[in-house]
């Protein structure tokens, strides 16, 4: 094989490959061997035509677009192992040249890693976060548990409030006329959830049951049935129930009974401790993110089209791999969403842009700060792994390649870089 390399603009390359025409040969004979089952002559037993004869009658292409697939990616990949590039895309292969006794020549256009030249990226300002705690958030929080802990009661001797759940017939009308789609029988309602059209959970609050009771409104301008968008119309509506929650009290054995505390003053000061952790938790993520932005911004890159093709592809498979655990394909995805696959990709590039810039730049930050992983740290992260996993560490590290520890050690330098972005930024 030989192997020529051309830079091209905004970090693309060409290679040009060639293979000799003996290889060439093989493959073709190959590609023969393949197809000879596959084909019917006038005066031959199936699979016993010469491959000559095939040729003569078929011309000598007949076996090219197999051969040149088999020769194809064995002589890719020893040019992507002999050129030195940093070759981060798919290839975009065009066949120049395949010919009987010539040697079979195509190129693979590829995009490469692009260099980042960083602007300031220590000492930037990030906005500050608080992490006090009002009494007013652990209230609500203590709130919040006493509604998940309430049960639902059927009441008999008010009307409707708001919050209530309720159980209605309803039909609606416009000019007097009955329209399709308007009419429930024994419909589950929440009031207050926003399930039906602005303005009509809100006149059902003070209906009394088993009285017939009239909401007008009005269906939205953006309504998705045609004929009633911008209509006015009025609902003859029934409620057959009413439940409401019972809201636990909040004392000393209302903390008893959702916590591990005693008293409703340890489960107060215990909530504070938790909402402040998480406080801070989100604050340092906040700084974070926010000095990474600016790491990116004051950055120089040229990021090839291909690159983010290929970035917005993989992230396409991961989502893929998530819906698909959930019971679903793509097609079906697509199917309900009314998305197709070109759509989707088009949408996911700006991330894909995203992702690549941030990875780039932090491993640029990386090899500045000299941040490299230690085999220690490595264990320490593999101990953690297989804790979680619940394995022996030598099992997991039996499962992991040379490729795969280098993979992961790029991995925490870089989550190592955004922290020292973050630690060496400065609060506003």
């Amino acid at each position: 094989m030989n192997l020529q390399v051309e830079k091209l603009e905004k970090n693309m390359a060409k290679l040009t490959i060639e293979v000799s025409a003996d290889e060439l040969e093989k493959a073709l004979q190959n590609a023969y061997m393949r197809q000879k089952n596959k084909i019917n002559m006038p005066g031959f037993r199936k699979g016993k035509v010469p491959r000559q004869m095939i040729e003569k009658m078929y011309g000598p292409e007949i076996f090219y677009d197999d051969a040149a697939n088999s020769l194809i990616p064995k002589a890719y990949s020893e040019a992507y192992d002999e050129c030195e590039l940093e070759i981060v895309s798919q290839p975009e292969i065009n066949v120049e040249q395949i010919e009987k006794g010539k040697p079979f020549i195509f190129t693979a256009q590829v995009a490469t890693k692009p260099e980042v030249t960083l602007g300031e990226y220590k000492g930037l300002e990030v906005d500050k976060v608080s992490t006090r705690v009002t009494q007013k958030e652990v209230d609500a929080k203590i709130q919040e548990e006493a509604e998940k802990n309430a049960r639902t009661i059927t009441v008999e001797d008010r009307p409707v409030q708001d919050k209530d759940e309720i159980i209605l017939d309803f039909e609606g009308f416009v000019d007097g006329e009955a329209f399709e789609g308007g009419k429930g029988e024994n419909y589950p309602l929440t009031i207050g959830s926003g399930s039906f059209i602005p303005g009509f959970e809100e006149q059902l609050i003070g209906a009394e049951p088993e009285k017939e009771i009239e909401v007008k409104v009005t269906f939205p301008e953006d309504y998705h049935a045609e004929d009633l968008k911008g209509k006015d119309a009025v609902f003859k509506c029934t409620i057959h129930e009413i439940k409401a929650k019972e809201i636990p009290e909040i004392d000393d054995e209302f903390a008893a009974e959702v916590s591990e505390f005693d008293t409703l003053d340890e489960y107060k000061a215990d909530v504070k401790a938790k909402i402040k952790e998480q406080k801070a938790a989100d604050g340092k993520r906040k700084k974070e993110d926010q000095a990474v932005e600016k790491a990116i911004a004051n950055a120089t890159m040229e990021i090839p089209d291909a690159m983010v093709d290929t970035q917005a592809r993989q992230m396409m498979d991961e989502f893929a791999q998530r819906i698909q655990a959930q019971g679903l394909t793509m097609d079906q995805y697509f199917q309900f969403t009314g998305m197709d696959r070109e759509k989707m990709m088009e949408e996911m590039k700006p991330q894909a842009l995203k992702r690549i810039e941030t990875r780039l730049v932090l491993e640029a930050v990386a090899k500045a700060e000299n941040i490299e992983i230690s085999d220690e740290k490595l264990d320490e992260e593999l101990a953690k792994m297989a804790e979680a996993y619940k394995m022996e560490v030598d099992k997991l590290k039996e499962f992991m390649g040379d490729a795969e520890k280098k993979q992961m050690k790029e991995d925490m330098a870089v989550q190592e870089a955004v922290t020292f972005l973050a630690e060496n930024a400065v609060e506003k």
